[in-house]
């Protein structure tokens, strides 16, 4: 919603986790900053997470233009709530070039046809679910996940540092490619992070484990339809610190790579 001239305002969702989705407060920011640009659209984003936001009450955008070049224009994103600053965006957009043309391929994983969703938590299994978790665990969302390789939330084991996941939207929908990069953005804010769990075989449910997003990067490299299966390819090179690094490669069903994404995030085990 718009308030005033480089001022917007947004909802959240409930999507059963006590704070909002870091990636609502990603995809929004990319529509209020989208929402000042003539032409050119998003190609590359740098956000930080500041604080947790409160998802009963809104939250205002304030755009920075930056810079209005001849190819390319910059905007800074800060989202507030409560008069503080809860999450920053810087975003650069492009007018569209023909250029060198390269990419890495696409792993060889089984297609999204052969695969089950993620669905939820079997009825005999949600009892050990706490409370709290109970309702991120019987949710029904917009996206739907097939993991490639499975993983056993109640009986983690150490595994390589890598995961394979397809997903798209359940329905078809009709949207610029630019609400399709916001809604790939948003998307792509699950399952990154984790990934730095798994050689330690941790688990959200099994362990006090903490997790917290700190940033989030991201370059989309070509028209994209969020409505379609994609593939995230994710890896993590690295664990320290009381912190994980994660990458993220985005393919089309047809090999293309669309996005890239990092993320570092917070992740403590206070007792095992």
């Amino acid at each position: 919603e718009t308030l005033e001239v480089n001022l917007f305002r947004g909802e959240s969702r409930d999507i059963g986790t006590p704070r909002v989705f870091g990636g609502q407060v990603l995809a929004q920011s990319i529509i209020a900053a989208s929402r000042t640009v003539d032409e050119g659209t998003i190609h590359s984003l740098h956000a930080y997470f500041l604080r947790a936001g409160e998802a009963s009450a809104p939250i205002v955008y304030d755009v920075d233009r930056n810079r209005d070049g001849r190819s390319f224009k910059s905007r800074r994103v800060v989202a507030i709530q409560h008069g503080r600053p809860i999450f920053t965006l810087a975003a650069s957009f492009q007018l569209e070039q023909e250029g060198l043309t390269h990419q890495v391929e696409m792993p060889d994983v089984p297609m999204p046809e052969a695969l089950s969703s993620e669905g939820n938590v079997p009825e005999d299994q949600i009892e050990q679910v706490p409370q709290l978790m109970r309702r991120w665990f019987t949710r029904t969302g917009p996206f739907d996940f097939r993991p490639v390789e499975k993983v056993d939330v109640f009986n983690p084991s150490p595994k390589p540092p890598h995961k394979n996941i397809w997903f798209r939207l359940s329905e078809k929908i009709e949207a610029t490619d630019l609400m399709h990069r916001a809604l790939m953005a948003y998307a792509s804010d699950f399952h990154l992070v984790g990934t730095a769990t798994l050689p330690h075989g941790v688990s959200i449910i099994t362990d006090d484990l903490i997790m917290a997003s700190l940033d989030h990067a991201m370059w989309f490299h070509r028209p994209v339809r969020v409505d379609d299966w994609l593939l995230y390819s994710c890896d993590s090179p690295s664990s320290s610190g009381g912190r994980g690094l994660a990458r993220g490669l985005i393919f089309d069903r047809s090999g293309r790579l669309v996005a890239s994404t990092m993320q570092e995030g917070m992740i403590r085990v206070r007792d095992r």
